[in-house]
């Protein structure tokens, strides 16, 4: 986990204080960068503040519901990414383009909310302490099961399936 690009504050009991993006219809991941467009006020709000925080770091959390609109704290999972703003580009409809680039998993521990937008206290997760031997075994069980799913789903590439067998960080 590149954890470098995160205060370190994220790892300890008092967490990180961010704006929160709930998204619809869509995880980020860490380690990947992803276009997200953004039309809901709030979310547009939250963005808007955490850009002008000079850090760009927002946390993106799912929505349980898609189809709501106006979501509300209980309507958003606990569990997301905290991710860096790379670029962020209004357009003429209202809405913004945001790309982002998910960093590490993070967990809600609590919600500061305000009118304008969601913050929330967030605590990174960090991984078990596991021997070489240990992740050397999940590797090739996740690898394999994946290449099963490949085989079996036919609309990813069997390129995908080499190409992480290059892998050689667990948490990528």
């Amino acid at each position: 986990m590149d954890k470098s690009k995160l205060p370190d504050v994220l790892y300890t009991e008092e967490g990180l204080t961010l704006a929160v993006l709930p998204l619809r219809d869509v995880v980020v991941c860490p380690h990947t960068v992803t276009p997200l467009f953004v039309g809901r006020a709030k979310s547009i709000r939250a963005l808007d503040a955490s850009v002008s925080s000079g850090n760009k770091y927002i946390f993106l959390v799912s929505q349980k519901d898609a189809k709501k609109e106006d979501a509300t704290i209980d309507d958003l999972y606990k569990t997301g990414v905290v991710a860096s703003i790379l670029q962020l580009l209004k357009l003429p409809d209202g809405t913004v383009k945001v790309l982002v680039e998910g960093i590490a998993r993070a967990a809600i521990t609590n919600f500061i909310s305000t009118e304008q937008y969601f913050n929330a206290n967030v605590i990174g997760f960090t991984p078990p302490e596991m021997s070489e031997e240990e992740i050397e075994v999940l590797s090739r069980t996740l690898l394999s099961q994946f290449e099963k799913y490949v085989k079996l789903y036919k609309k990813i590439p069997f390129e995908v399936v080499s190409s992480l067998s290059n892998v050689n960080d667990l948490d990528r």
